[in-house]
């Protein structure tokens, strides 16, 4: 799971606000959406220094789910796995 203390995540700058939290098992998607990958991909490799923000992730083998309150949350954000729509396919497995 990735979480937003404060600040803004670079890697999905849009959408993923203080507080919020994105729940990714072993084995699915994930990874920064398709303006942050086009961000990334074009930038100078050079040292760069985040300030004001605070993100964390936790990894694990382990499945993990959704309490049904958080699934029936008003704030869910049911379009997550809209921000990787316009992601460009970029392997062609040759």
């Amino acid at each position: 799971c990735m979480g937003l203390i404060h600040g803004q995540y670079d890697a999905k700058e849009e959408g993923f606000v203080p507080g919020g939290i994105s729940l990714h098992n072993l084995m699915l998607a994930h990874g920064p959406d398709a303006p942050g990958f086009e961000k990334a991909s074009r930038a100078d490799l050079r040292p760069v220094k985040l300030d004001n923000t605070m993100a964390f992730m936790f990894e694990t083998r382990y499945p993990q789910m959704l309490t049904r309150y958080g699934a029936e949350l008003e704030t869910r954000q049911d379009n997550y796995i809209d921000c990787w729509a316009d992601l460009k396919k970029r392997f062609n497995g040759t």
